[in-house]
């Protein structure tokens, strides 16, 4: 198989390091290859430490690399937490030559103009989107390759980050001898997943609710509109069931996973007081339903504040879509209607083929669009995220050695 037909995303989470290994097939993408771990040395989407994350990551991409006899030379890899931060900022350029046509060459000349912010040395630059265009003033353009004007302004969604979050994850990643495509934020790559292109124009959120951070993407008339990272998910449902039942976490974790549902049955008074039970611990099922629904509920109300205005109805109309692998929960979309009075739905990866029944989840949203955001952006390489040069190379390919021969 040519090196050039496959690609590989790397979603580095709070609670798990999912690797997926696809074929680009005519414009989609086709998964032959999959690696699940556990994730080690994170804490709400920040590497902690850098040794158990990075330890992590390379068994994950050995799993995929064996599922698939494929071996991973780069990766699309995710970027999630707090320290993520948007902006939306206008550029404008003159088209000074006789024919007056808009070329590429203006659209990166524009977009060069918009980007050249004062970004502080403790912040990197991820992504310069552009949302809209305006070819002397007329709005709305998408495309104004060809059209004739003498201005041409473009409104762009600017995103950083904190520079020593990325150059941990970075550093965790290259140090296996991994090269980096591009570093991606989570909920873009998830919304290549789950949403349609209908709720795109229309006008729509998406949720990711993982384990560490819920990650927020607002889409208007097709572009991006607004992107936000919440620090509370799916971590803090659980730590909220072991504190208010008295349960260990990782029974807890087992318990929510099984047994959970936001919605509870009052109706029912011997579903009420039903006894649940694991690793010989006992707790009522309607105590867990009322934590979670509780819980849940005040992140959807969170993430509803992150509107730019209090007008949601006219901001998304097509509603609001849960991904991640807490929105698994039972009852998640009927408990979102009621809250929000507004379309809810959970959004599973769409667009895949090839193994792709383990992967038809939302806790796989994010990495499945990693696949997706590298199949369209393909060609546009980073070449920042693999400073080093040959002796960070040497370093990585003898740190592969190392790994293959059994050694950490």
């Amino acid at each position: 198989m040519s090196r050039k037909s496959t690609i590989t995303a790397i979603d580095v989470g709070t609670t798990k390091i999912a690797t997926i290994i696809a074929e680009q097939d005519n414009g989609g993408v086709r998964v032959v290859g999959v690696g699940i771990t556990p994730s080690y040395g994170m804490h709400k989407g920040l590497v902690v430490n850098i040794n158990d994350a990075k330890d992590a990551i390379r068994d994950s991409i050995r799993k995929a690399e064996q599922s698939c006899n494929i071996k991973v030379e780069s990766a699309y890899v995710g970027v999630t937490g707090r320290h993520v931060s948007s902006t939306n900022k206008s550029g404008v350029v003159a088209i000074t030559r006789n024919d007056k046509l808009v070329r590429p060459d203006d659209l990166r000349r524009v977009m060069n103009n918009a980007q050249s912010i004062k970004v502080a040395q403790d912040r990197k630059l991820l992504h310069v989107i552009p949302r809209t265009y305006a070819v002397d003033g007329q709005p709305g353009v998408k495309n104004p390759v060809g059209m004739h004007g003498f201005r041409l302004d473009v409104e762009t969604h600017i995103i950083t980050a904190a520079a020593n979050s990325i150059q941990n994850l970075v550093k965790c990643v290259r140090s296996i001898g991994i090269d980096i495509e591009d570093m991606v934020l989570e909920p873009l790559a998830s919304s290549e997943a789950v949403l349609t292109e209908d709720e795109r124009q229309a006008g729509v959120a998406i949720a990711d609710i993982g384990g560490g951070t819920t990650d927020i993407c607002i889409f208007k008339d097709g572009s991006i509109y607004h992107t936000a990272i919440l620090p509370v998910a799916g971590y803090q449902l659980t730590r909220d069931v072991s504190i208010g039942l008295g349960l260990p976490f990782e029974v807890a974790e087992e318990m929510k996973k099984r047994y959970g549902s936001v919605m509870s049955v009052y109706e029912n008074k011997m579903a009420n007081t039903t006894p649940i039970s694991e690793d010989g611990h006992g707790i009522s099922y309607q105590d867990l339903c009322d934590i979670l629904h509780a819980r849940v509920e005040e992140i959807l109300r969170l993430v509803m504040l992150e509107l730019p205005c209090s007008d949601y109805e006219s901001v998304i109309p097509a509603g609001l879509v849960l991904t991640g692998g807490s929105s698994n929960l039972s009852g998640i979309e009927t408990l979102g209607c009621d809250v929000l009075r507004l379309p809810v739905r959970v959004g599973c990866p769409l667009h895949i083929t090839g193994i792709t029944d383990y992967l038809r989840d939302p806790a796989y949203a994010t990495g499945v669009g990693l696949l997706l955001w590298g199949s369209k952006h393909g060609g546009q390489r980073t070449k920042e995220w693999n400073g080093g040069g040959f002796g960070a190379r040497l370093r990585g390919f003898a740190n592969r050695l190392t790994s293959l021969f059994g050694g950490k």
